[in-house]
């Protein structure tokens, strides 16, 4: 029962609605089976590992993390803790597994031990690797089944998966060494959470060396805790080293071979892609991120051939799934060609400027299948924030453009859509069968349809063979939001209004909650992205969520706006925002706040320090305040080398050794919170931006988190942090009310 609890109480046990929903699709190749992970409520963190018998369409656990583990709690290693910190894992249980090639067995790690699992009998044993190598980390079975890889105290091991022949394949030279493991920038910032990768063969894998000595080292205090000795963490903030990744080709037999390419140039190992389908593919940058290769390797000799080389003026991103081979061999990539986002196969283009493309899902004997939103070439669509899966054909060998068994497909790709309302889908395919999660605007949650691949129809009338449940909980509140577009440069925006807001009600004072940018795609069409944006509009504001320039989704141009400007760009962009809502919704312009958390806290500080003539209070979570000390990749990709760039990361921080920047009067409310265990944006961000607005006479409150990381799971913190700002927007903002009348509202 859920309908006596306050959202916020709920949303903080429900791990914002994610706890009971299913995840980690894997279909196997036969299309018999497709298994997931999820947990057995809406309030329960322990995923297990579920399997779809599709013909019959039953469910059965093949792995319970309880019966494993005997009733006992977890217990992560610091290397696990910091895997699921990267990739912003709250769960508990099973939160991540590998399968073999014909998705019979998966492996997994439970509290550093190794567990496999026979995914058709859903039984689970555990294999026990000598005693001394440490935790367990990312087990990944070899394509046949018959062994094992994991990484565990800086080596990687091999274990046949009946538990016999446990052996190291690599071991560490030293303390700052290790294989088999991602670095903190590829784990972070490029979305490769791996470090080795098995060959189709299952004979041989390729694993990545990391040696972090020439990084900078930091420590992480514990101020509620002084007894505890700081953590060491390496971490290669703007400007300064980063590790040394290499790549060796390391045989069951013992033999190794180093993979060679030009480090110097290119010292970011981006993606890695081994299939049956060509030669090791990898994917490398530059520093600086505007010139990549992606190089083909030779087996035998460890060297590399350029397949493709990429440059551009600003950066060039990352994607998931590629790059690939297709099974004839081909190049598929996503690239910026004509200021569209596209889809190719080998020389061939197989999308328009009608789509932006986002990823590739799966590759077929002739097909790809991909998620894409509206490209800037179709025009604005229904509602902003649509992420679509796509099929799209190609001719083998390259011989012609794209096309295939449905020619008369426009433009060669077509929608694989659940139904015709606006939704974020994706989709994950095995033989014949293809799993379609969709989050749509209608409904909250997740659908999860499982569907059969048929050429000779649409999709449309494909077989829908069952649904997998979703256990989570439903809100107690419904989010309302009005898509639309705002300004002339056509700003992606949502609105929220209390719910049972009429019109003759009078204007509300207004709260901005974006994100603003990198990365981070607000605006979606989807229900849960906007519940807490709707309880705070019930809380008697107007709530405006806006992703401007910078943000993902839309085209290249729309992301790389920010080049050398990430400030001033997204900053104009929310005031543009608002001014072009102003006419079309209730919004009391004198009293406007802005709340938000990572780049949101940035942009927050951002708006309250240099427009103090828009924004009348702000809420600061967790901000990148001196871009100096953010990490390489992610910074050097949108502001260049500190060296070389030094006025640019003055004007797009917060504040530098000289204290605030460009700080207008006059000084509105600030509150500043920050979790002091947060490894990612370190809690000296905050407390150099206190520091500045004391020297300034600028009063603020500060709200340091104990032991809470960038991430906020912990439920009692999570809740009390929502109640926390709605107290200090009233404040602020001179609202009734106080800190008792929004507990009282909330519940």
């Amino acid at each position: 029962m859920t309908g006596h609890l306050s959202f916020p109480r709920q949303h903080a046990r429900t791990q914002r609605f994610t706890l009971g929903a299913p995840r980690a699709f894997s279909v196997s190749p036969d299309g018999a089976r497709v298994v997931f992970l999820r947990s057995r409520h809406g309030t329960d963190r322990a995923n297990l590992l579920w399997v779809l018998d599709v013909a019959q369409g039953r469910e059965y656990p093949a792995a319970d993390p309880a019966a494993l583990l005997g009733g006992a709690g977890e217990e992560l290693s610091a290397e696990e803790r910091a895997r699921r910190e990267r990739s912003r894992e709250g769960a508990a249980g099973v939160v991540g597994y590998a399968t073999d090639g014909a998705v019979e067995l998966a492996a997994f790690a439970l509290s550093g031990r190794l567990f496999v699992a026979e995914l058709r009998a859903g039984t689970t044993r555990e294999l026990s690797p000598a005693a001394g190598h440490g935790p367990v980390v990312d087990p990944r079975p070899s394509p046949d089944g018959r062994h094992v890889a994991y990484a565990a105290g800086g080596a990687l091991y091999v274990v046949g998966s009946d538990g016999e022949a446990d052996r190291a394949l690599a071991e560490p030279e030293g303390r700052d060494v290790t294989y088999g493991l991602a670095e903190f920038v590829a784990a972070e910032e490029m979305d490769r959470s791996r470090g080795f990768w098995w060959s189709p063969n299952s004979d041989a894998l390729l694993v990545a060396r990391v040696d972090e000595s020439p990084v900078r080292r930091w420590w992480i205090a514990d101020p509620a805790n002084p007894d505890r000795e700081p953590t060491e963490v390496a971490y290669p903030a703007a400007g300064t080293p980063n590790a040394v990744v290499t790549l060796a080709l390391i045989g069951l037999d013992g033999t190794r071979t180093e993979v060679t390419w030009d480090h110097g140039r290119f010292p970011y190992l981006a993606r890695v892609h081994w299939s049956a389908d060509g030669p090791p593919l990898l994917l490398v940058q530059a520093r600086d991120q505007r010139t990549q290769r992606y190089l083909a390797v030779d087996t035998a000799t460890g060297e590399t051939r350029t397949v493709h080389a990429d440059e551009d003026d600003a950066w060039l991103d990352l994607f998931p799934g590629v790059p690939a081979w297709t099974p004839d061999g081909q190049l598929v990539r996503i690239a910026d060609e004509a200021g569209a986002r596209v889809l190719m196969v080998g020389d061939q283009r197989l999308t328009s400027d009608s789509l932006h493309v986002r990823a590739v899902l799966a590759i077929g004997e002739r097909d790809v299948l991909f998620s894409a939103a509206p490209g800037e070439g179709a025009g604005l669509p229904r509602v902003p924030g649509e992420i679509g899966v796509y099929r799209a054909w190609f001719r083998a060998g390259g011989d012609g453009p794209g096309g295939g068994p449905r020619p008369n497909v426009p433009g060669g790709c077509e929608p694989i859509a659940l139904s015709p309302d606006p939704a974020v889908t994706s989709a994950v395919r095995g033989g014949d069968v293809l799993v379609l999660p969709s989050l749509g605007l209608a409904e909250p949650g997740v659908r999860v349809a499982v569907v059969r691949v048929d050429d000779e129809r649409a999709p449309a009338d494909w077989e829908r063979l069952t649904e997998i449940a979703s256990h989570a909980e439903r809100p107690v509140l419904t989010a309302a939001p009005h898509l639309l577009f705002a300004g002339e440069r056509d700003i992606p925006c949502a609105v929220l209004l209390p719910t049972g807001y009429a019109t003759g009600d009078g204007p509300l004072p207004v709260l901005m909650d974006p994100y603003g940018g990198p990365h981070g795609q607000r605006v979606l069409a989807a229900h849960n992205a906007y519940l807490t944006s709707q309880w705070f509009a019930d809380q008697g504001f107007a709530v405006i969520v806006a992703d401007g320039r910078g943000t993902p989704g839309r085209s290249p141009g729309w992301e790389k706006a920010i080049r050398h400007e990430v400030a001033a760009v997204t900053l104009q962009d929310q005031v543009d925002a608002l001014h072009g809502l102003a006419d079309r919704f209730p919004l009391d312009l004198g009293r406007v706040a802005i709340r938000g958390w990572s780049y949101g806290g940035l942009l927050a500080g951002l708006a309250g320090l240099r427009r103090p003539d828009v924004f009348h209070a702000t809420i600061v979570g967790a901000p990148v305040t001196d871009q100096r000390l953010y990490d390489t990749h992610y910074t050097e990709r949108y502001l260049g080398h500190p060296d070389e760039q030094p006025a640019v990361y003055a004007r797009n921080s917060l504040v530098t050794d000289e204290g605030l920047v460009q700080a207008a009067e006059p000084a509105r409310p600030m509150m500043i919170i920050h979790g002091l265990a947060d490894d990612n944006v370190v809690v000296a961000h905050t407390l150099r931006l206190s520091s500045a607005l004391l020297a300034a006479g600028r009063p603020h409150e500060v709200v340091p988190l104990s032991g809470v990381t960038h991430m906020t799971p912990q439920e009692q913190v999570a809740e009390n942090l929502l109640l926390l700002q709605v107290d200090f927007l009233r404040r602020s903002l001179g609202l009734p009310g106080g800190e008792a009348d929004a507990a009282d509202g909330a519940a």
